[in-house]
Formats: structure tokens, C-alpha cells, sequence
């Protein structure tokens, strides 16, 4: 146990308080249903060990496959709607396979506390295999959408599991560790993802951006199956799995998420259309309540938001996945419409607070063990903070080694902040309720990105188009995506109207990153006012 968390309860988080699983649970001090016994328990799930490296392989690659998939498509988007046609709605490759993901964390995450892990792994594994051949033999775009939702729901599922299992196999000790190892090599293959795509897009066509896939694939369900080892359950334990609180789930998230990803594009925010899917999507959150709170086994337990400990992890980490939303997706369109640079250094130039990011994350554990948990991570965001509202400081037109400085410490100061709160709620939690506390995590986080992707994207819009009504120049476009399409081809404009396009671009995504800096303080005092100081991290077995 780590110096810092030791395990003392807090004194809102007493011995009777949150750390105790609900009905049907395992003892929350615990390492899981059953009692491993032999040569092999190190790798056995929820006794923490130092587990055999094959399983951590499988767990690296279902995490690559993740990782790799969320950006190898994109560079073989010209290609493929060249062959299948579909211009107006091929954003659904994306938007699609990201509703699926989403709207499945939680129903996973549960899953995986009643049946085991390595049936939902391996059940993941298998549908994101399946989906990649479908994807690939597709006619048509309705069809290739079709599939890549069925490649999401085995993601949600490979997400949760291989987050889940980190904290399974590991003790609290080398926690750290594998998820910098982790974030590593999501990191690597997102980075790889634009650069493969398009070489594979390019020279073997781009259904091989979904075949590469399957060996993939294939080798993590091998390595799963053969190698990783769950503890034998003891009978009586298993309560009834809440497929009404699933479907219910699935479908306010999918209409909320539905609602989110069409707003401001395929029709105005405050639109018959908009306003309707929103008050579905409301509706239907009153149905999930009431479905959970009958339910033996909920999906959405009520105590991920009673304990303190969890409901700030989950509000911190969706202000996370907000403030995301200005590097990752804006930044690129900074640096193309005003810095003048390519794809390949737009993509450079975000990658570099991927490099600095799990660095940071590897060197956190030997700060929250001196300050614990909380601290570390309201650390990091403070200085993430700090580090958004620098941008709008920069001058303009900035040299590019400026941005370039704010995406490295960016990622330093973010790696000090998700790492703690991952590490930290997961053991504040038994076996039985891993799966559903890191689903949920990662469930709010996901939530974050596509509400942050909808309000600064507005913000935006917003910006641009209140900068460009007043021009002297007639003519120019008033969209964000519009403005970056005619920078990006600048033959047709007038050196004053890019440099005034430019500008508009420029006060765009300065106003994102303030939004972005509001999200990180908001996370901050989060932190501060609601989780408690030391969390109550449960003791080991180990």
C-alpha cells in the first residue's frame, strides 16, 4: 500500500461507507469472487501479481487495435468515398463508431463484474473481429457504417476490459507503470494510424485499413484465451443481468450522443429537430433512473455518483474528455489555416503531447505517493490550465515552436492528472465493482469529448461568423470547416481575405482554448470540493 493513500478512511468515507459492494458483491476488501490456488495465481485476475508477459501482451495489442482503429480510417476517407460514394454522410464512419463505444462502457463494465473479464474480452475481441471483415467487404456506405458500429460495440467492450484488468493483475505499487505502458502504446497507435492508413489507402486499397485488423485481432483472442487466467467463482454469487437498465442505457445514451454529433451540423441547434432529440434524450435518462432503481444488478449502480471518491473522478474526467476536444480536434486547423503547415505537421505538432504524456504519467506515482492522489492530479490540471490559457497569449500569427511548446507541456501536465485519478479509483474498489467504477470513468470521459466537441465547436462557429459579418470583403464563408477548406486552397482569395480568414481562425480556436481552460478549473475545483483528500484506498492481498 502506498504511503501517501494508506488506506485510511476519510472522515466522510468511513469503514461502512462506499467502499462496500452492493448486493451480490464480492467483500470489498477482496481481491474478487473465488480464491486462486496454484503455480499460476500471478496471473490469475484479481489477485495482483506480476502476470505472465504474454497476457500483458494481449492486453497491449486489444489496446493497440483500439487505438489504431480510431485513426487509421481517416486517411482513407478520399478513397473510400471515391468507391462507395456517400460524401454527405461518411462522418458517420467516425461519429457512429464512437456512439457505439460510448453507449456500451457501462453495459460492459457490468458485464464484466458478474460473468468475469475474460468472457467480455474475449466476446469484444471477437465482435471487432467480425466487424473489421464486414467493414472490409462492404458495397456500399450505409453498409460500411452499419459495420463500423458493429467494430464499436467490440471496442466498448475492449476498452473497459483491458482498463479493468490493468487493476486486476496488478498491485497498487506497479499500477503506474502498466498504464504508462499503456498510454504508450495508445499513443503510438493513434500516431501511426494516419500514416499506415494512408500508405495501405494508397498502395493495397482501403479495405485494407480493416484486414490489418484481423491478425491482429486473431492474436489477442489467442493470447486471451490460452494465457490469462481468471479465479473459479464461488456458486450463488451471480445476480440477474439488468437487460432492461442495458436497453435503456444503450438508448438515452445513443439518442444523447445522436443529438450531440447532428446539432449545428445537419441542422441549428435550436431546431424542431434538435430540441426534440434533447427532450427524447431527457425522457429517457428519467427511465434509465427509475429502471435502475429496481433493478437487483443495475447497470448504472446508484453508488458510482453517492461516493464521493467516484462521482469527482467521473465529473474530473469528463471535463477531461471536454478540454481534449482544443488540442486534439482544433489544434490540427490551427496549425493548417494559420501556421501555414501540412497535414504531416499539423499531425506532428499534436503528437508531440502524446510523446510528453506518458512520460509524465510514469514519473506521477512518485508524486501522489508523497501527496496523495487528489493532489497530484488537481496538480496537473491546474497546470494543464495554466497551459490552455497560455495559448490565447500567444501572438499572432504565432511561429510555429510556440504552439508546439504548449502541446508538450500540455501532455506533461495531463499525464500528472488522469494517471492518479485512474489508479486511485480503482483501488478504492473491490473485484466485483472494478469493471462498473472504470466503465463509468471512461464512460463520463467519452461523454465529455462529444459535449466538448459540440459547445466549442459552436463557440467556433460562433466566433467566426461574428468576425466575418463585419468584413469589408463580400463573399467570404462564415462556417469554420468552410473557412479551413478555402485556406486550404487559397488560389481563389485575395491575399487581404486569407489574412483576414486567417485571423478569424486564429480568434476561433483562441476562444476554444479558453473554453478548454474553464473546463480544466472547473475539473480543479471538482477535486478540491468534492473528493476527499486521501482516497479510501482498500488494502491488498498480495
Amino acid at each position: 500500500m502506498e504511503a501517501a493513500e494508506n488506506g485510511a478512511k476519510g472522515p466522510t468515507e468511513g469503514a461502512a461507507d462506499p467502499t462496500r459492494p452492493s448486493r451480490g458483491g464480492a467483500p470489498a476488501d477482496g481481491p474478487g469472487p473465488g480464491t486462486p490456488s496454484g503455480p499460476d495465481s500471478g496471473s490469475r485476475a484479481g489477485t495482483p501479481g506480476r502476470p505472465p508477459t504474454r497476457v500483458v501482451a494481449a492486453l497491449m495489442l486489444n489496446m493497440a487495435l483500439v487505438a489504431l482503429d480510431s485513426t487509421i480510417v481517416s486517411t482513407a476517407v478520399p478513397q473510400i468515398v471515391g468507391d462507395l460514394g456517400g460524401f454527405s454522410v461518411f462522418s458517420w464512419l467516425f461519429s457512429g463508431y464512437l456512439l457505439a463505444v460510448t453507449v456500451t462502457l457501462p453495459v460492459y463494465g457490468r458485464l464484466s463484474d458478474t460473468f468475469g473479464r475474460k468472457p467480455v474480452l474475449l466476446f469484444g475481441t471477437a465482435l471487432f473481429l467480425a466487424g473489421s471483415l464486414l467493414c472490409a467487404s462492404a458495397w456500399n456506405m450505409a453498409a460500411l457504417i452499419a459495420f463500423r458500429i458493429v467494430q464499436g460495440l467490440g471496442g466498448g467492450a475492449l476498452q473497459s476490459t483491458v482498463q479493468t484488468l490493468a487493476a486486476d493483475l496488478y498491485p497498487l505499487r506497479e499500477r503506474p507503470r502498466i498504464q504508462a505502458r499503456m498510454t504508450t502504446v495508445w499513443a503510438s497507435s493513434a500516431l501511426l494510424g494516419p500514416a499506415l492508413g494512408g500508405l495501405l489507402a494508397g498502395y493495397a486499397g482501403w479495405r485494407w485499413t480493416f484486414l490489418i485488423n484481423v491478425p491482429l485481432a486473431g492474436l489477442a483472442l489467442w493470447l486471451t484465451a490460452r494465457h490469462l487466467v481468471e479465479p473459479v467463482r464461488s456458486p450463488g454469487r451471480r445476480g440477474p443481468v439488468d437487460w432492461a437498465g442495458a436497453l435503456a442505457v444503450f438508448a438515452c445514451g445513443g439518442l444523447l450522443l445522436f443529438a450531440l454529433v447532428q446539432g449545428g451540423v445537419a441542422w441549428p441547434w435550436l431546431s424542431a429537430p434538435s430540441l426534440a432529440l434533447l427532450g427524447a434524450s431527457a425522457v429517457l435518462a428519467v427511465v434509465v433512473v427509475r429502471v435502475e432503481r429496481r433493478a437487483e444488478e443495475p447497470i448504472l449502480p446508484g453508488w458510482v455518483w453517492r461516493r464521493r471518491t467516484i462521482a469527482a473522478v467521473n465529473l474530473a474526467m469528463a471535463a477531461l474528455g471536454l478540454l481534449m476536444v482544443a488540442p486534439m480536434v482544433f489544434m490540427p486547423t490551427y496549425a493548417q489555416s494559420v501556421l501555414g503547415l501540412g497535414p504531416v505537421g499539423a499531425g506532428l505538432l499534436t503528437a508531440l503531447m502524446t510523446l510528453s504524456w506518458p512520460l509524465s504519467a510514469a514519473f506521477c506515482q512518485h508524486v501522489y505517493r508523497r501527496i496523495g492522489f487528489r493532489d497530484t492530479a488537481a496538480l496537473g490540471m491546474g497546470l494543464a490550465s495554466l497551459v490552455l490559457f497560455s495559448f490565447a497569449l500567444l501572438p499572432y500569427p504565432a511561429r510555429p515552436w510556440q504552439p508546439a511548446l504548449v502541446m508538450l507541456l500540455l501532455g506533461a501536465a495531463l499525464g500528472l492528472f488522469q494517471l492518479p485519478l485512474v489508479v486511485g479509483v480503482q483501488s478504492t474498489v473491490g473485484w466485483a465493482e472494478r469493471g462498473t467504477t472504470t466503465a463509468s470513468v471512461l464512460f463520463c470521459r467519452t461523454v465529455g469529448q462529444s459535449v466538448g466537441a459540440a459547445l466549442l465547436g459552436a463557440v467556433a462557429n460562433a466566433t467566426v461568423a461574428g468576425r466575418l459579418a463585419g468584413a469589408p470583403l463580400p463573399g467570404l464563408p462564415d462556417h469554420l470547416d468552410d473557412v479551413s477548406r478555402a485556406l486550404a486552397e487559397p488560389d481563389g482569395l485575395s491575399p487581404a481575405a486569407a489574412e483576414h480568414l486567417r485571423g478569424a481562425v486564429a480568434a476561433a480556436v483562441e476562444h476554444i482554448f479558453l473554453g478548454a481552460t474553464a473546463a480544466g478549473v472547473a475539473a480543479v475545483l471538482v477535486l478540491l470540493l468534492v473528493a476527499p483528500r486521501r482516497f479510501p484506498v482498500l488494502p491488498e492481498h498480495e
